[in-house]
């Protein structure tokens, strides 16, 4: 997919069949669809833009909404074309997560905690949206810091964002 200012401006057939849309309907089509809600999308907006100025490549695993309305967890690769304004001209590539990757190890509530956390959401709210308890969120959570020797959510998203995850 090819997104300017997070405008779509292209995308081939294999997006447009993982996400259920017509690729012919997306081309001007905000970025905002595949998030469940405004502040989903406001919250990805600068996750990732430190490594894309340095004309690196950025990747995480997000949720991202199928036309149908289901989430679905996907690996989340980004390089820019515009390194002094990564968004003005961003070229991604999404593809479905399965458990072919046992060196990950992460459960899929691992995943989906993290998604919550690349979004920018609190326990509470990661909590309310899976119909999970805070605590259990917070468990999930300070497994996966201790884990991965990570200081805080943002400490975590970089160590998983690296070329092992």
């Amino acid at each position: 997919m090819l997104t300017e200012d997070r405008i779509i401006r292209a995308v081939n057939t294999a997006f447009a069949e993982l996400t259920g849309h017509p690729a012919e309907t997306l081309s001007g089509q905000s970025f905002r669809i595949f998030y469940d809600s405004h502040r989903s999308f406001a919250a990805t907006r600068d996750i990732g833009l430190e490594p894309l100025r340095r004309g690196a490549t950025y990747q995480d695993e997000r949720l991202l909404r199928h036309a149908s309305g289901r989430m679905m967890l996907v690996r989340f690769h980004a390089r820019t074309l515009t390194p002094d304004d990564p968004l003005a001209q961003l070229v991604m590539t999404f593809a479905p997560l399965r458990d072919e990757t046992p060196a990950r190890a992460l459960t899929p509530r691992e995943r989906t905690v993290v998604a919550g956390l690349s979004r920018g959401q609190t326990s509470k709210e990661i909590a309310r949206d899976l119909g999970l308890s805070p605590r259990t969120v917070e468990d999930v959570r300070a497994r996966l810091l201790q884990r991965y020797e990570a200081r805080n959510a943002a400490d975590l998203l970089t160590r998983l964002a690296g070329p092992a995850f």
